[in-house]
């Protein structure tokens, strides 16, 4: 006994790039569009924490490390998102505030959301906004602006937890260094404790 070599310790990686438009996160049959991970294109195999629709931007995590995505995707881990969102038709402030308490979707009411007026014009009939969410729905903020009849014109995740975009220009990605893993996982435990 003792003659095997070790078995190589996968070392983890986990990473934050910043999506451009026209990726799909699944690996499985896309219809002819690119995935993430072939995007990326790093050796070793990676896959996406949770996913951003084919027409959503920004910041996305890509890790090899199994225990690292499951508590990022743990449904109690209430980890904040933020999104930056346009969309055709003009949001009042009524509607923000009952957005901001939580909406009735299909599949039930919305968290909490905190809501960030930047833009609204009745001229180019717009508006837009950053809206943070703390669970991660199936195109949750898309389906809370067709709620008010408003059509997604451009959605940016800007924040995961307490990480953003940064310099991170699309389609680029950087390493999280040890202690911003640390925060994050930090950050979910303290979530689900609550």
């Amino acid at each position: 006994i003792g003659m095997g070599k070790d078995v190589e310790k996968i070392k983890p990686i986990i990473i934050a790039f910043n999506k451009p438009e026209g990726l799909v996160c699944t690996t499985s049959d896309n219809d002819g569009a690119m995935n993430v991970v072939d995007y990326i294109g790093m050796k070793e195999r990676i896959y996406p924490v949770g996913r951003l629709d084919y027409d959503t931007t920004g910041l996305l995590l890509l890790t090899n490390d199994g225990d690292f995505a499951n508590a990022m995707m743990h449904p109690s881990s209430h980890l904040p998102k933020t999104y930056e969102v346009a969309v055709t038709g003009v949001l009042t402030d009524d509607m923000l505030n009952r957005l901001a308490k939580g909406i009735m979707l299909s599949d039930g009411k919305t968290l909490p959301a905190e809501v960030v007026l930047l833009e609204r014009s009745a001229k180019k009939n717009k508006t837009v906004l950053h809206i943070t969410i703390q669970e991660g729905r199936n195109r949750e903020v898309r389906r809370m602006m067709e709620y008010f009849h408003c059509e997604v014109t451009r959605l940016n995740r800007i924040g995961y937890g307490f990480l953003d975009l940064g310099n991170l220009r699309q389609g680029q990605y950087r390493k999280l260094r040890s202690f911003e893993v640390r925060k994050l996982l930090a950050m979910v435990k303290h979530s689900t404790e609550d």
